[in-house]
């Protein structure tokens, strides 16, 4: 297999893929982009995303984005790694269930409240969604403290929803959500931050 080239910039959801990559083991290169100089919206990125987000990863059969996607991707390619319950349709579909939640629902609730140009051009409209956010985090919050099933998302075995609620999860505090409120989360949240996987991705994605 000839060695991966992971695209991903600080704060954003590719950190997800970027601890999965490094909880498989894999073997890949890691560019950050800088999105306040507008690297994702470069030619040379474009060519390799044309939707100018991250994360993408150039494999040796192409490149794929796309986070749930990916993560889906990362546990097969790299079964021993026992990333997600490969051998059991259910239960690799409630991984799926939670990732898509996190992908359409957490995901886009988060985005309120800097990317409001997405839904209007009305600056009002951008003031009410950022005012709104703190209220719709703190329900993902709680969606989520009632989803956690043991010492990982999913039970007893670490899969690559938790490292993306871990990334969701990273986000909530900042968007207004009293996480005193959550325990069971936040302490979930702790656990999955010392991992070495993390720590690891963590430093490389953030250059510290």
């Amino acid at each position: 297999m000839s060695r991966w080239t992971f695209y991903t910039a600080p704060g954003t959801c590719a950190l997800a893929t970027h601890i999965a990559l490094r909880e498989a083991g894999a073997d890949f290169e890691v560019v950050n982009l800088d999105f306040s100089a507008g690297q994702q919206q470069s030619p040379e990125y474009l060519r390799v995303n044309p939707k100018g987000r991250v994360p993408a990863l150039a494999t040796e059969q192409g490149v794929l984005t796309e986070t749930p996607a990916l993560l889906a991707f990362v546990a097969q390619r790299f079964p021993a790694a026992r990333l997600a319950p490969l051998d059991d349709p259910f239960a690799f579909a409630r991984l799926q269930e939670l990732n898509s939640y996190l992908a359409s629902t957490a995901h886009v609730a988060h985005a309120h409240k800097r990317r409001g140009a997405r839904w209007a051009d009305d600056p009002a409209a951008h003031e009410a969604m950022r005012a709104k956010v703190p209220e719709t985090m703190t329900a993902v919050a709680a969606y989520l403290e009632a989803q956690i099933a043991g010492p990982w998302a999913l039970g007893e075995q670490f899969s690559v929803t938790d490292a993306y609620l871990y990334t969701i999860g990273s986000w909530l505090e900042g968007d207004g959500v009293d996480m005193a409120r959550f325990p069971a989360l936040s302490g979930y949240l702790a656990r999955v931050g010392a991992r070495p996987a993390v720590r690891r991705a963590l430093a490389e994605a953030t250059g510290r």
